[in-house]
């Protein structure tokens, strides 16, 4: 870090009002970890009576959106932040991942056709919906093929997804009294895989530290049974790219790493405006209504995610042990209450938004490859 970043403050930043406990108490807990790594001062809770005018290293829990937002932050570059800056809110959505059904369907301002013409082929076949007008016909496009994932552009963890396989499912979604709102918000209509695994891919950027990473995402029973993200194992390298692709990867890691890349590139090209230290992607690989077997992103993630407990034992792994060449770390996240294991860091234990417990921790395991 150059003299001027070794005097900023690290603060945690909650972005959402009414945020669950549990996604305030790991953002507060990941900025004191980090500071602690850095060599940092710990800010604690972004107070703007208390920051104003100081030099602090930002950990938002949410992408930053709107050029008020970052001023009123004093954010004007990645290296203020852990997390992103976009100029749209739905360019930090699942909505940009795919284009529109026709040139007179509802985009948002700001809406790139290069963007959505750039991540083609590396996404799976699905269209972004912004008005009840165009579900209809979207989804009968996609249903042809076979069934389809909806998907709400603003949920997490997998929370609000339901899978249509006909007609007669798209009217009775069509058909409830919150349809309008839902589909204004914004909604993902996309195919629909089975035996799915979730890759995880990534890099991100803190002072002078670069590393790059790669791995699989799965799921847990939440405390009302419902299936959400249960945490991530992650390879990780210092680096770039380049570097990870040069471990001895399976070919569908190479090729979930590689649709990554043309994606975070095509950010970079279509949304100029766009900046992000913390950049990690989604993509699903399974197989179509056919049976063949398919691979696409899903989204992107330029804010604190499920993954960034394990990005942070990377970060102390490699500042620890200079010459380290690649670490392994997992992030868990467990509705069971139940002991820590050991040698695991606790990062959060207390109740969750919607279950009566939650507890996250963190593994790190030497690479053997």
């Amino acid at each position: 870090m150059t003299p001027t970043q070794r005097k900023k403050l690290v603060v945690a930043h909650s972005t959402r009002e009414g945020a669950p406990l549990h996604e305030v108490q790991t953002n507060l807990a990941l900025a004191r970890w980090l500071a602690q790594i850095l060599g940092l001062k710990f800010g604690g809770s972004y107070d703007p009576g208390r920051h104003a005018g100081r030099e602090f290293y930002l950990l938002p829990t949410q992408t930053l959106v709107g050029a008020e937002q970052a001023r009123q932050l004093n954010i004007k570059g990645p290296q203020d932040l852990w997390g992103g800056y976009v100029e749209h809110d739905f360019i930090c959505t699942k909505a940009i991942s795919h284009g529109l059904l026709g040139p007179g369907a509802k985009a948002p301002e700001g809406w790139s056709l290069l963007f959505c013409e750039r991540v083609r082929p590396v996404v799976l076949d699905g269209l972004s919906v912004f008005a009840l007008d165009d579900a209809r016909p979207a989804a009968m496009h996609l249903l042809n093929s076979g069934p389809i994932r909806l998907k709400p552009v603003h949920g997490c963890a997998g929370r609000g997804q339901e899978v249509i396989h006909n007609l007669d499912e798209l009217e009775a979604v069509l058909a409830r009294p919150d349809s309008e709102r839902l589909f204004d918000d914004g909604v993902v209509l996309e195919q629909d895989l089975s035996d799915v695994i979730t890759h995880s891919v990534g890099q991100s950027f803190i002072g002078d530290h670069v590393f790059s990473y790669c791995g699989e995402q799965y799921l847990t029973k939440d405390g009302q049974g419902e299936d959400v993200y249960g945490g991530s194992n992650l390879l990780v390298v210092p680096g770039y790219y380049e570097d990870l692709l040069r471990l001895p990867l399976p070919d569908d890691v190479c090729e979930a790493i590689e649709q990554a890349r043309v994606y975070d590139n095509a950010a970079d090209e279509a949304y100029p405006g766009f900046f992000a230290s913390r950049r990690n992607y989604d993509i699903a690989q399974g197989l179509d209504s056919d049976g063949q077997r398919r691979s696409g992103v899903l989204e992107q993630s330029w804010r604190m995610g499920g993954a960034s407990s394990a990005e942070v034992a990377a970060l102390q792994s490699f500042i620890n042990h200079p010459g380290l060449r690649a670490i392994q770390v997992a992030s868990v996240e467990t509705y069971v209450d139940q002991p820590l294991p050991a040698d695991a860091i606790e990062v959060y234990r207390g109740p969750a938004q919607n279950s009566d417990f939650l507890l996250k921790y963190v593994t790190v395991k030497a690479y053997d490859g």
